[in-house]
Protein backbone atom coordinates (compact mmCIF):
# COMPACT_ATOMS: atom_id res chain seq x y z
CA UNK A 1 0.00 0.00 0.00
CA UNK A 2 1.18 3.53 -0.74
CA UNK A 3 1.31 5.70 2.38
CA UNK A 4 1.78 9.46 2.62
CA UNK A 5 2.74 10.66 6.10
CA UNK A 6 1.57 14.03 7.32
CA UNK A 7 4.12 16.40 8.82
CA UNK A 8 3.58 15.32 12.43
CA UNK A 9 3.92 11.63 11.54
CA UNK A 10 7.13 12.40 9.62
CA UNK A 11 8.60 14.30 12.56
CA UNK A 12 7.80 11.44 14.89
CA UNK A 13 9.07 8.80 12.46
CA UNK A 14 12.43 10.51 11.94
CA UNK A 15 13.18 12.24 15.24
CA UNK A 16 10.85 10.87 17.95
CA UNK A 17 9.72 7.34 16.97
CA UNK A 18 8.57 6.65 20.54
CA UNK A 19 5.76 9.18 19.97
CA UNK A 20 4.35 7.31 16.96
CA UNK A 21 1.01 5.60 17.55
CA UNK A 22 1.51 1.82 17.54
CA UNK A 23 -0.63 1.38 14.41
CA UNK A 24 1.44 3.99 12.57
CA UNK A 25 4.66 2.29 13.64
CA UNK A 26 3.36 -1.02 12.29
CA UNK A 27 2.31 0.54 8.97
CA UNK A 28 5.68 2.26 8.56
CA UNK A 29 7.61 -0.89 9.45
CA UNK A 30 5.58 -3.07 7.05
CA UNK A 31 7.90 -3.79 4.09
CA UNK A 32 4.85 -4.18 1.82
CA UNK A 33 4.03 -0.49 2.24
CA UNK A 34 5.66 2.19 0.09
CA UNK A 35 6.33 5.31 2.18
CA UNK A 36 6.02 8.82 0.76
CA UNK A 37 6.52 12.39 1.90
CA UNK A 38 5.52 15.71 0.42
CA UNK A 39 7.83 18.70 0.05
CA UNK A 40 5.12 20.80 1.74
CA UNK A 41 5.99 19.05 5.01
CA UNK A 42 9.60 20.17 4.72
CA UNK A 43 8.41 23.66 3.78
CA UNK A 44 6.18 23.72 6.88
CA UNK A 45 9.04 22.55 9.11
CA UNK A 46 11.38 25.19 7.67
CA UNK A 47 8.89 27.99 8.31
CA UNK A 48 7.86 26.89 11.79
CA UNK A 49 11.46 26.20 12.80
CA UNK A 50 12.39 29.75 11.76
CA UNK A 51 9.49 30.99 13.93
CA UNK A 52 11.13 29.16 16.86
CA UNK A 53 8.20 26.82 17.39
CA UNK A 54 9.50 24.35 20.01
CA UNK A 55 7.81 21.37 18.34
CA UNK A 56 9.55 22.14 15.02
CA UNK A 57 13.15 22.69 16.13
CA UNK A 58 14.66 20.30 13.60
CA UNK A 59 16.53 20.72 10.35
CA UNK A 60 14.35 20.17 7.27
CA UNK A 61 17.54 19.47 5.31
CA UNK A 62 18.61 16.68 7.68
CA UNK A 63 15.08 15.35 7.78
CA UNK A 64 14.95 15.13 3.98
CA UNK A 65 18.22 13.20 3.92
CA UNK A 66 16.94 10.83 6.61
CA UNK A 67 13.69 10.21 4.78
CA UNK A 68 15.42 9.45 1.49
CA UNK A 69 18.03 7.27 3.22
CA UNK A 70 15.21 5.28 4.83
CA UNK A 71 13.48 4.59 1.52
CA UNK A 72 10.77 7.25 1.57
CA UNK A 73 9.82 8.57 -1.86
CA UNK A 74 9.19 12.25 -2.39
CA UNK A 75 5.98 13.21 -4.16
CA UNK A 76 6.30 16.53 -5.93
CA UNK A 77 3.47 19.03 -5.76
CA UNK A 78 1.89 19.55 -9.17
CA UNK A 79 -0.74 21.94 -10.46
CA UNK A 80 -3.20 19.02 -10.41
CA UNK A 81 -2.72 18.84 -6.63
CA UNK A 82 -3.02 22.58 -6.09
CA UNK A 83 -6.26 22.94 -8.07
CA UNK A 84 -7.70 19.93 -6.20
CA UNK A 85 -7.49 22.01 -3.01
CA UNK A 86 -10.45 23.97 -4.40
CA UNK A 87 -12.56 20.81 -4.20
CA UNK A 88 -11.98 20.42 -0.47
CA UNK A 89 -14.53 21.67 2.04
CA UNK A 90 -13.16 24.21 4.52
CA UNK A 91 -12.98 21.78 7.43
CA UNK A 92 -9.32 22.58 7.98
CA UNK A 93 -7.67 25.88 7.06
CA UNK A 94 -4.01 24.86 7.38
CA UNK A 95 -2.58 25.17 3.83
CA UNK A 96 0.10 22.53 4.46
CA UNK A 97 -2.47 19.97 5.56
CA UNK A 98 -4.81 20.88 2.70
CA UNK A 99 -2.16 20.15 0.07
CA UNK A 100 -1.47 16.78 1.71
CA UNK A 101 -5.18 15.94 1.66
CA UNK A 102 -5.56 17.05 -1.96
CA UNK A 103 -2.51 15.03 -2.95
CA UNK A 104 -3.77 11.92 -1.16
CA UNK A 105 -7.12 12.23 -2.96
CA UNK A 106 -5.58 12.93 -6.36
CA UNK A 107 -2.95 10.19 -6.18
CA UNK A 108 -5.14 7.72 -4.24
CA UNK A 109 -2.51 7.39 -1.52
CA UNK A 110 -3.49 6.72 2.08
CA UNK A 111 -2.60 9.71 4.26
CA UNK A 112 -1.46 8.73 7.77
CA UNK A 113 -2.39 11.34 10.36
CA UNK A 114 -3.00 11.83 14.05
CA UNK A 115 -4.91 15.07 13.34
CA UNK A 116 -8.66 14.67 13.93
CA UNK A 117 -9.44 17.63 11.63
CA UNK A 118 -7.63 15.98 8.71
CA UNK A 119 -9.50 12.74 9.42
CA UNK A 120 -12.81 14.52 8.76
CA UNK A 121 -12.06 14.62 5.01
CA UNK A 122 -13.31 11.96 2.61
CA UNK A 123 -9.91 11.09 1.28
CA UNK A 124 -8.00 7.88 1.70
CA UNK A 125 -7.01 8.74 5.28
CA UNK A 126 -5.90 6.52 8.15
CA UNK A 127 -6.53 8.30 11.45
CA UNK A 128 -4.08 7.09 14.07
CA UNK A 129 -4.37 9.25 17.19
CA UNK A 130 -1.44 9.58 19.53
CA UNK A 131 -1.51 7.00 22.26
CA UNK A 132 -3.09 4.22 20.16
Amino acid sequence: MKLLLDTQMLLWAVFWPDLLPQKAWQAIADADNCLHFNSASLWEISIKSAQNRPDFQVSARIMRRQLLANGYEEIAITSLHTVAIGDLPLLHKDPFDRILIAQARTEDICLLTSDAKIAEYSAPIAFMPKGT
